[in-house]
Parts: C-alpha cells; structure tokens; sequence
C-alpha cells in the first residue's frame, strides 16, 4: 500500500515553479531521504506532503486521501495522521516542554489527564522526560529538536515528514535525532526526511534526488 502518490504534482510561486510534473510513490513503512541541491524544491515537496501548501496541479494522495479534493474544513483533520518538523521549530518558548508537547491534543480537545499522559510518554520516548518542566531556552540545540519531534509524534502520526532535521546539531546531536527517526520507522511509521546529506540517514528504503523541482533520472 503506498502512503504517498504524486502524479504529475507541480508547484507555482509567480513565474517560479518550485516542484514541476513530479510523479512518486513512497509505500507505507518505507523511511524514504529527499536530497538535491539548494533550491531543489526539497522544502516545498514537504510542505506539499504535509498540506501546509496546496499544489499548483497535479494530483497528490497521501495517507489515501485525495488532498486536491479536500476542503479547508477536512485538513486539520487529515494533518491530525501527519507529524510535521520543520526547520522552524516553532516551539513555544514561554511554556514548558510538557506544555509544548501537550499543545496538538490540547487543540484537538483531549482530556487534560489523558493530554498529560500521552506528552509525558512522547517526551519519554525522545529521552526529555527529566526536563518536562524545563522551557525551551533551557535546552540545547539537540533538545530542542527531540522536542520538536516528540510534539509531532504525540498524535501517533502514520506519516513523519522532516526537513533538514539535523541541519545545527553536533554530530552527536544529529546521531541522536536520527536515531529516534529510526526507531519510529521500525514501529511502522513511514518518515520522509528531506536532506542535504542522504548518507547519515539510517538504512532509508527509498533516495529521491531532485533537481530544480525534478526527480533526477
């Protein structure tokens, strides 16, 4: 089963055409690394993906729905199966790791208990639950990113999309981000990870190279 089909998907700012008449399939469970030069469309693809950005044409199945047909309405509801982190973390700086984590099932109306428990066993997962109390500015650069990460699989997304996660982390930092992506593939997870170095990801299934918005032959 594919959790990802683009036909012909194409993306238009103005005259710039950032992804164009791109055809992919990524199957359920693969953990798939989009890599290509800068300004390939890398960022864009995601965005696509995660429904941030509505294409220009073409058609885009993700996670079996049809996001050209979707209203507005429908899409928090489909990024509900979706974990998104950017490179703009966006955390809420102000609040607790707890309360940044607990913020998707806070939205969505959980109960607060229940919000509460299922933050502190994403937080666990990432390895931060000694620092649920501590604010973001308390934590180093890796930190904040497994915080980030840990917010967008709190939801138990099907699908995890990350763009250059580990773009200003340490190599240890990075090990460990990629790590974490790794072990939620293994769970059944399928992640797509966009990339300037393919290599450093763990066992990907699937490489896509783009190339001004392409797939490279």
């Amino acid at each position: 089963m594919n959790m990802i089909v683009a036909t012909r998907l194409t993306k238009r700012y103005d005259a710039y055409e950032a992804v164009r008449d791109l055809n992919l399939e990524i199957a359920s469970g693969d953990m798939a690394a989009i890599s290509g030069h800068s300004g390939a469309g890398k960022t864009t693809l995601l965005k696509l993906l995660g429904a941030v950005e509505r294409p220009t044409s073409g058609g885009l199945i993700v996670n079996g729905q049809n996001l050209l047909a979707l209203g507005r309405r429908a899409l928090p509801y489909l990024r509900r199966s979706l974990g998104l982190v950017f490179q703009d973390q966006k955390l809420l700086f102000d609040r607790s790791a707890l309360d940044n984590v607990r913020l998707p099932l806070d939205i969505i109306g959980l109960p607060p208990r229940e919000a509460s428990r299922r933050a502190r066993a994403a937080l666990d997962k990432v390895g931060l639950l000694e620092r649920e109390k501590a604010r973001p500015i308390a934590l180093s650069g890796g930190e904040q990113q497994r915080l980030a990460i840990a917010r967008a699989v709190v939801n138990r997304p099907t699908l995890l999309l990350a763009d250059e996660p580990t773009a200003n982390l340490d190599a240890d930092a990075a090990r460990q981000v990629l790590e974490l992506f790794a072990a939620f593939n293994q769970v059944g997870v399928t992640v797509v990870i966009a990339t300037h170095a393919p290599q450093t990801i763990p066992h990907p299934t699937r490489l896509i190279v783009l190339d001004h918005g392409r797939i490279a032959p």
